[in-house]
């Protein structure tokens, strides 16, 4: 099974502070009062703001801990392979996904270049097939998606499966 491009580990972890800051928002109303106290026992009662950059500064370094584990963990753990039938993904920290996507279902292929993919020099190729699949961000999306190759693999991967799909249609028609 082959591994993602290094550099889909920002990607990883600009999805990870976003989670991370979210979670920090929730869990703040647990932790707020815990350091509160010990912002309170280290500076005196008095000192509100000694406090408030205790409690900032725990967070900031509570949303950096948990976003670098999420990206390392989620990079770690993704995993494709290209067999003679079907396309495998194996993806996920804490419940695996294990996705098979046979290539005579394959409609297109697409490969994007986001602003951050550019800047770490790397493509995102996703495989779109004949059954519609369901995006948790909303509406239709691939099926396949591969979230981080190099360049040169993407056009690789996009030119492998359109040989597959050009193969299976020759002879067919009107």
């Amino acid at each position: 099974m082959e591994k993602l491009h290094p550099g889909a580990t920002w990607l990883f972890r600009v999805r990870g502070y976003f989670g991370a800051f979210i979670l920090m928002i929730f869990l703040s109303w647990f932790v707020a009062p815990i350091v509160g106290i010990v912002g309170a026992l280290v500076f005196g009662i008095g000192n509100i703001g000694g406090i408030v950059l205790v409690g900032f500064v725990v967070y900031i370094v509570l949303i950096i801990v948990v976003a670098e584990i999420y990206a390392r963990m989620s990079y770690t753990r993704w995993f494709y392979e290209f067999t003679p039938t079907n396309l495998k993904i194996e993806k996920g920290i804490i419940w695996k996904k294990y996705s098979n996507v046979p290539y005579e279902r394959v409609q297109n292929v697409d490969i994007h270049r986001g602003i951050l993919a550019r800047m770490l020099g790397f493509s995102s190729v996703a495989i779109q097939t004949a059954g519609l699949s369901y995006s948790r961000r909303g509406g239709a999306g691939a099926e396949g998606s591969i979230p981080a190759v190099s360049p040169e693999k993407a056009e690789k991967i996009r030119d492998f499966l359109m040989k597959k799909i050009t193969k299976k249609s020759d002879g067919q028609g009107l």
